[in-house]
C-alpha cells in the first residue's frame, strides 16, 4: 500500500494542482486479497516508472492497489514477494488493504487482475466506468493508441496530461477493440500455489505492463 501523501486530506472534488498542490495521476490496481495479484502489479509499475523516469518525474505518477476482498494490514505473499525480488523490484513495507469508495473515487485510471474485479469497481460508482479496465483490457487498447496524439511527457503538462489523455483515448476504443475470448483479459489468482505458478503469473503480469508503461511516459523499457 502506498503511504498517504500530501493528498490524502483533499475535500472530495477538489483536483490536483489546485491551491499549489503538485498535479498528480493516481493509478488504483485491485485483485481480491490484495496480497497476490495486485501488490506484484502495484510494485512492478513501480519498479518501471522510476526505471523510465528516475524518481522525481516518477512522483507524478501514484501507483496503489486494494482488494475487493482485501486481508487489511496483511503482509503479501511470500512467493509474490520473491517474485518481485526477481524482477529487481521492491516488495518491502507492503501492507493489504480493502478497498474502499475513497480509493476510486481518488483513483484516475483502475487496472483490475479480473472482468470480475472490474464489475465490482464500477458497481461502486463514483463514474469509474470510463477510467476502470482490467488489466489485460487496458494493454490491449493502448497497443492500438498512436503515442504521436498523446501530450508530449516533457511538454507543460508533463507525464500526468498524457496519462489523462492515454486512459480517455482507451476508453474511447474500448468498444471497437474486444477481447478475442473472455479468458484474454484475466490474470488468475495464484494464491496457494507453488512459486512457479507465481513465477508464471509475474511474467503475465510484467507482459502487460510494458506498453503501458511505455505509452504512460513516452519511454521504452531499456534493452
Amino acid at each position: 500500500m502506498t503511504p498517504p501523501d500530501g493528498l490524502s486530506g483533499m475535500p472530495a472534488g477538489v483536483p490536483s494542482g489546485t491551491y499549489g498542490i503538485p498535479q498528480v495521476f493516481r493509478i488504483l490496481h485491485v485483485s481480491t486479497g490484495n496480497v497476490c495479484r495486485s501488490p506484484i502489479t502495484e510494485r512492478l509499475t513501480r519498479h518501471a516508472l522510476v526505471d523510465r523516469l528516475g524518481h522525481r518525474r516518477a512522483g507524478g505518477l501514484v501507483v496503489e492497489s486494494a482488494g475487493t476482498w482485501g486481508h487489511e494490514g496483511a503482509p503479501m505473499e511470500e512467493h509474490a514477494a520473491a517474485v518481485l525480488h526477481e524482477y529487481g523490484a521492491d516488495p518491502s513495507g507492503f501492507l493489504g488493504r480493502e478497498l474502499l469508495d475513497e480509493h476510486v473515487i481518488r483513483a484516475d485510471l483502475v487496472l483490475t487482475a479480473t472482468r470480475d474485479h472490474r464489475a465490482q469497481v464500477i458497481s461502486m460508482g463514483h463514474s469509474a466506468g470510463l477510467r476502470t479496465f482490467t488489466l489485460k483490457e487496458f494493454t490491449r487498447l493502448v497497443r492500438a493508441i498512436d503515442p504521436a496524439t498523446l501530450p508530449d511527457p516533457d511538454g507543460e503538462g508533463g507525464v500526468v496530461e498524457r496519462a489523462r489523455a492515454l486512459v480517455r483515448a482507451a476508453a474511447a476504443l474500448r468498444g471497437w477493440l474486444l477481447a478475442p475470448s473472455a479468458e484474454a483479459d484475466e490474470v488468475y489468482d495464484p494464491y496457494g500455489a507453488p512459486i512457479t505458478y507465481f513465477r508464471s503469473v509475474g511474467e503475465e503480469i510484467h507482459t502487460a505492463l510494458d506498453p503501458v508503461v511505455t505509452a504512460l511516459t513516452g519511454v521504452p523499457a531499456r534493452t
